[in-house]
C-alpha cells in the first residue's frame, strides 16, 4: 500500500524534533549523566499530589465543561490579575487545555489560513515552526542575538512584518536562550503592533522562572495589547507538573470560543484529576514556586560560571532553566560537539540548530538538575575540551 500519497502533506513535510536523536542515543547508553531535559526534577509539592489522589478516593473522575471546572477557570483569572495585572473574564477568556502545547497549537489553527505568516523569533522551542505549517501558515524566523541578549529587538519585528503577518510569537522566558523581555523590551515592541491586525502569541509557560528584582511582564498587561494577545502559559515549570499534562490560554473572547470549539472536538477536556490539583497549585503554591525558582537561581550562577571557567562564552540567562553557550570556538558544528561529547563522555546536551538554524554554534544545557549532577557534568565536559582541543 502507498502509504506516503495518504499523508497530509503539509504534516509529512515536517521534521523530527531534533532534540529526539540525542534522547535516543542517552537512552541506550550506561552511566550518562544528562542536562538534555526541560524538565524539573522536584516532584509535584505533596500537597497538590495529595489533592489529586484526594479526588482519585472520592471517585471524582468525570469528563470536566469543555473549557474546564469553573473552580479553575476562576484561580487562573485570579492568578494573572494577582500575579501580572492581567484582568480576565473567567466565564469567556480562559480554557483549561492539555498542556501548554495543545494551547499552542489551537491558537495557530484558530487564527492561521492558508499562506498567513507567523513570526517567529529565533532560537526558540522546537514546536511553533512545525505547528505553524500544519496550521497552513509559513513560519518567518527572526533571528535574535547575543549581543541582545537573544531578545526581540522593535527594529527586527518591524523589518519582519509583510501584508501577510498574522501572528507574532512572543517565547519569553525562553527555551533554549533564556532570554527574557522586560517591560521596557515589550513596550517598544507593543509599540510597533498598535494599529496592526496582527496577534500576539506570548508563551509564557516559564513566567514564574524569573531571576533578579523583576518580576515577569505579560505583554497583554500593556496599553492596547490585551485585545491582541493570546497568552499561553501552563503548569508544568511553576509548579513541577509536567506529567498532569495541564495547560491554559488567556484572551480575547471571540478567540478562546473559537480555540474552545477545536478543542471541544479534537480532546472533549483536560483531565479532571490534574484539574482538580491544578487548583489546589493555584491557591496554595506560592511558596513552592519561590523555593523551587531559589534553587534554579543558585544553579543557574553555578553553571554558568562552570562554562565561563571552561573557556565558553556564555550569556547569563535572566529566565527559564537553560543556559545556551556557544561552542564555535571548538571549530565543531554543533552536531558534532554534542554527538562527540555523548559518545565520548556520557554528557547528553542539546545541540543549539535543534531550535532553529540561528542555534548552529551553540548548546543547549539545562540546569533544572542537582548541584552534585552538573558538577559532574562540568568534570566531564572540561576532559573532553582537554582532550579535543
Amino acid at each position: 500500500m502507498d502509504y506516503q500519497s495518504l499523508f497530509n502533506q503539509s504534516i509529512a513535510s515536517v521534521k523530527p524534533s531534533g532534540i529526539r536523536k540525542f534522547f535516543d542515543i542517552a537512552s541506550e547508553m550506561d552511566d550518562v549523566i544528562s542536562l538534555s531535559v526541560g524538565e524539573p526534577d522536584f516532584k509535584t509539592p505533596w500537597h497538590i499530589r495529595e489533592e489529586g489522589i484526594d479526588t482519585l478516593h472520592k471517585g471524582k473522575t468525570r469528563y470536566s465543561p469543555n473549557a474546564g471546572f469553573t473552580k479553575l477557570l476562576i484561580e487562573i483569572a485570579a492568578y494573572y490579575e494577582r500575579r501580572y495585572n492581567c484582568s480576565y473574564d473567567a466565564k469567556h477568556e480562559v480554557l483549561v487545555t492539555v498542556g501548554g502545547s495543545e494551547a499552542i497549537d489551537l491558537c495557530m489553527r484558530t487564527l492561521l489560513s492558508p499562506g498567513d505568516e507567523v513570526l517567529i523569533p529565533e532560537p526558540c522551542f522546537v514546536c511553533y515552526q512545525p505547528l505553524a505549517v500544519m496550521a497552513g501558515g509559513v513560519g518567518v524566523p527572526i533571528v535574535t542575538k547575543a549581543e541582545d541578549g537573544f531578545r526581540l529587538t522593535a527594529e527586527q519585528l518591524r523589518n519582519a512584518i509583510t501584508p501577510r503577518t498574522k501572528l507574532l510569537i512572543l517565547p519569553f522566558p525562553n527555551n533554549p536562550t533564556g532570554a527574557v523581555m522586560r517591560r521596557e523590551h515589550l513596550e517598544e515592541i507593543a509599540e510597533v503592533l498598535r494599529g496592526t491586525n496582527i496577534v500576539v502569541l506570548s508563551d509564557e509557560i516559564y513566567s514564574e522562572l524569573t531571576y533578579g528584582e523583576t518580576q515577569h511582564v505579560s505583554i497583554a498587561e500593556l496599553d492596547g495589547m490585551r485585545e491582541r494577545t493570546v497568552v499561553v502559559n501552563g503548569f508544568s515549570k511553576s509548579y513541577s507538573m509536567t506529567g498532569w499534562r495541564l495547560g491554559f490560554a488567556l484572551g480575547p473572547a471571540p478567540i478562546i470560543q473559537m480555540m474552545t470549539k477545536l478543542h471541544q472536538y479534537a480532546v472533549m477536556c483536560a483531565p479532571s484529576t490534574a484539574q482538580y490539583a491544578a487548583i489546589e497549585a493555584l491557591r496554595n503554591g506560592d511558596e513552592d514556586i519561590a523555593k523551587m525558582r531559589g534553587e534554579y537561581d543558585m544553579r543557574r550562577r553555578y553553571i554558568v560560571d562552570g562554562f565561563r571557567e571552561l573557556g565558553f562564552e556564555c550569556h547569563k540567562p535572566e529566565g527559564a532553566f537553560y543556559i545556551f553557550p556557544s561552542i564555535k570556538h571548538t571549530g565543531m558544528t554543533s552536531d558534532e560537539f554534542c554527538e562527540k561529547l555523548l559518545l565520548s563522555k556520557h554528557v547528553a546536551i542539546v545541540p543549539g540548530s535543534a531550535f532553529g538554524e540561528s542555534g548552529e554554534g551553540y548548546a543547549r544545557v539545562s540546569y533544572s538538575y542537582s548541584v552534585k549532577h552538573i558538577g559532574e557534568a562540568l568534570r566531564r565536559i572540561k576532559e573532553f575540551i582537554d582532550e579535543e582541543l
